[in-house]
């Protein structure tokens, strides 16, 4: 077991060393280009599609679910233990300029979310059940055509064996291990509550996750963001510094504090990179699979809709953590993970460390419902229908499984397949980049020239 350990660490380390991070911050950063930064100027536009594709898609309703739906669903999948441990994770070992390449990596991860969203409505297809299917391994094979095919295989393999560890058993043993702290609740039961949970949820398919995320996510996130805000302004005369820190810090890094080691420039960049796109998961390629079930006709709205996902996720929700970590002074404590974000929390209002475990809690439980539907979308394209229950069953055994077992390896796994699974999207993405800047020019004139 020493020998695989040893293997998987090792492979690790490339996937996720520089070359890696250049690739995401580059393809991100060429689509941004290509798009002339058009995600960000339009943001405003993003949150009113968003707004209005709460009760319903465009008239034609092609598609499953609603828009406001299939992006609570994508965020529902990204918003969990990336935005509690993960932020925290990242300031220990990078500092306070990690942050600063979190935001970097959304602002591009835009662009790439978009364009994933895209390509996923554009490419899409209708499986035997009469539901909306896509997602990489569908642009890959209809987009890039038959000799690529093997490439849409690959990404699908990743993500189905994937999802079992990021999107299950990691999220299970995180909310076990953060209730067993708070609450003295045991890891079992943890796990089969979870269990029998997901299994309500999954019976509905596509339809009853979406609604439950649409009802979940919003609440907890709000929820969220404004018990983090209370605590800033408990802490409001270290905000400009703390800022300061965020921005000096990335480029000359961070002297040894306290518990805290130091950290070069180099460490910022790569653990604000990584972190960031574990949390957001722009360029991982799975959000595009709950969009390519949106009820639309038109990719470019759904894209719009899409890249809202990467800016509320990390601009919004990873930074609130991040600054109440370091406006506490708790981020040279030595302590790491959601452990570190649980003592900040705690040291701005009372009882914060119970805030900070029922929204892991609550995060991880929508994440497991996301990835199912992940999972049982890759499942279908390799083997068809007729393997998604049997991949549900397995799914919600393992939530008990990864609620009461060491997951170090797990992690490890996980973390170096949600690599492999970006590899084969973020070729797609490039090859494919001419088609997401046609159909966005095509959409932008047209509107132009009926005055919208």
């Amino acid at each position: 077991m020493e020998a695989i350990s040893n293997l998987v660490s090792a492979i690790n380390g490339l996937v996720w060393g520089p070359p890696m991070l250049v690739l995401i911050l580059g393809v991100g950063l060429f689509l941004s280009l290509g798009l002339k930064l058009m995600p960000i100027l339009r943001l405003g536009e993003g949150f009113r599609l968003m707004w209005k594709g709460r009760t319903g898609g465009d008239a034609e309703n092609e598609g499953d679910i609603p828009p406001f739906q299939a992006l609570m669903t994508a965020l529902s999948a990204t918003i969990g233990t990336g935005n509690i441990a993960g932020v925290a994770t990242a300031v220990f070992l990078g500092g306070p300029g990690a942050l600063f390449w979190m935001w970097l990596t959304a602002l591009v991860g835009m662009a790439t979310k978009y364009s994933e969203a895209v390509l996923a409505v554009n490419f899409r297809e209708v499986d035997e059940r009469g539901n909306y299917v896509g997602g990489p391994m569908y642009y890959i094979r209809n987009g890039l055509g038959k000799k690529w095919a093997w490439l849409g295989v690959l990404f699908a393999i990743f993500a189905a064996i994937a999802g079992f560890g990021i999107g299950n058993t990691v999220q299970a043993n995180s909310v076990a291990d953060v209730l067993q702290t708070n609450f003295a609740l045991p890891h079992w039961l943890t796990g089969v509550i979870l269990a029998v949970l997901v299994g309500l949820v999954l019976i509905g398919g596509i339809r009853r996750i979406g609604q439950v995320a649409s009802a979940l996510v919003p609440l907890m996130a709000v929820s969220y963001v404004v018990i983090g805000l209370v605590a800033l302004a408990v802490n409001a005369t270290e905000l400009p510094a703390a800022f300061a820190m965020v921005f000096t810090d990335a480029f000359t890094g961070t002297a040894a504090e306290g518990g805290f080691a130091g950290a070069a420039v180099w460490a910022a960049i790569r653990f604000g990179v990584a972190r960031g796109v574990f949390s957001n998961e722009a360029g991982l390629g799975s959000a595009p699979i709950a969009h390519a079930a949106a009820q639309t006709r038109n990719p470019i709205n759904q894209g719009m809709v899409a890249m809202l996902g990467t800016f509320i996720d990390t601009i919004i929700v990873c930074t609130i953590t991040g600054m109440v970590i370091i406006t506490s002074g708790a981020w040279s404590s030595g302590e790491s993970g959601a452990a570190l974000t649980s003592n900040a929390f705690a040291l701005g209002i009372p009882g914060g460390n119970y805030v900070v475990a029922v929204s892991l809690a609550i995060f991880a439980f929508t994440t497991i419902l996301g990835w199912s539907f992940y999972g049982e979308r890759s499942v279908e394209f390799l083997f068809g229908v007729k393997a998604i229950v049997p991949y549900r069953v397995l799914w919600i055994l393992a939530i008990p499984i990864g609620a009461t077992l060491n997951l170090g390896f797990v992690w490890l796994l996980a973390d170096t397949l949600n690599a492999m699974m970006a590899l084969p999207n973020l070729v797609a993405l490039v090859l494919l980049s001419p088609v997401v800047f046609r159909l966005t020019r095509e959409h932008f004139e047209n509107q132009r020239k009926i005055g919208v």
